[in-house]
């Protein structure tokens, strides 16, 4: 994608910020957030930062196209607030695309999950059915909903990009998530600093991590294309948490152990496994996930290697 007019919401948060910054080499960039899990430090000088809400009137979507990121992402977030999550994740989500399409935008790629897969050990292909136990999973299939709206009613082209298990680290721009960064973060995090993490149940649940730059590519191969539909972004192979935690002692050189707790997500909602069978965007793009899980974790663990040689 080059030379484009291209908006980002939640623009300033983990994923998002890594795709403005990225899409902004070669082409005019707004990031538009509310800074409710992002902050304008994770972005770089040339992209132009709007502290705005989805929920606004006259947004800046006289674009090419629209990535729509901004949402609350996680489970706990619309159990304790449902309403609001409902707000942000569906209403903002029609509105960011109404406002697109009365501005002659027709390309919008947004953010779906894969949690509405359910617990899957084996890769799962987007004509799977799909299922809603949480708030959470239930804004993102609506999301869905409304692109097919948009996409059979206007015309536009509506992608929707169910994502697995997105990591980068805490110390990029992962980190201003804190509590809600992905478990690869978290545990590097107390790894590093000799805290036992925290494992639910028996640490065999198993999850598809994908690296942020993986997930930032799909995207912008989503939106030069002019995707419809649904697509997954995953790498199709799946690790346990307590190979997370193994992995990162190696890396590390340390040798913390992690703690077993009860798991606070009731089971009959909890998604233990995720794998991605990501054939369908590989057959409309070519996109192929670069980052295997061992880089990953040697990326996430490098800036903590690289503080501890900088202090000998």
């Amino acid at each position: 994608m080059q030379n484009e007019r291209v908006l980002v919401t939640g623009g300033a948060g983990f994923i998002g910020s890594n795709l403005a910054n990225a899409l902004a080499t070669d082409n005019e960039v707004i990031a538009l957030d509310n800074g409710y899990l992002g902050t304008p430090a994770n972005l770089d000088s040339d992209v132009r930062y709007e502290e705005r809400d989805v929920l606004d009137d006259d947004l800046p979507t006289d674009v090419d196209v629209v990535f729509h990121l901004a949402a609350r992402s996680s489970y706990a977030m619309h159990e304790d607030d449902a309403v609001g999550g409902a707000a942000v994740n569906v209403d903002g989500f029609v509105n960011v695309a109404e406002q697109a399409r009365q501005s002659g935008c027709d390309t919008v790629v947004y953010a779906s999950t894969s949690s509405i897969y359910g617990s899957q050990t084996e890769p799962c292909p987007e004509e799977m059915p799909v299922t809603v136990n949480t708030a959470y999973e239930a804004s993102k299939l609506s999301r869905e909903r409304y692109g097919e709206y948009f996409s059979n009613h206007y015309g536009m082209s509506m992608a929707g990009m169910r994502f697995f298990s997105v990591y980068q680290g805490y110390r990029g721009a992962e980190g201003h998530k804190g509590e809600y960064a992905n478990v690869i973060a978290q545990f590097a995090d107390d790894v590093a600093h000799d805290r036992s993490p925290d494992l639910y149940g028996d640490g065999t649940q198993t999850r598809d991590f994908t690296h942020v730059d993986d997930i930032v590519r799909g995207l912008i191969d989503a939106g030069t294309h002019g995707l419809d539909g649904v697509y997954n972004l995953g790498t199709g192979e799946a690790y346990s948490f307590n190979t997370v935690v193994d992995r990162l002692n190696d890396v590390l050189g340390t040798d913390v152990e992690p703690v077993y707790v009860e798991n606070p997500i009731p089971e009959d909602v909890y998604v233990s496994h995720t794998c991605a069978d990501c054939s369908k965007i590989r057959d409309a793009t070519g996109w192929e996930p670069q980052i295997g899980f061992e880089s990953g974790v040697r990326r996430v663990c490098s800036p903590y290697l690289a503080s501890t040689n900088s202090d000998d």
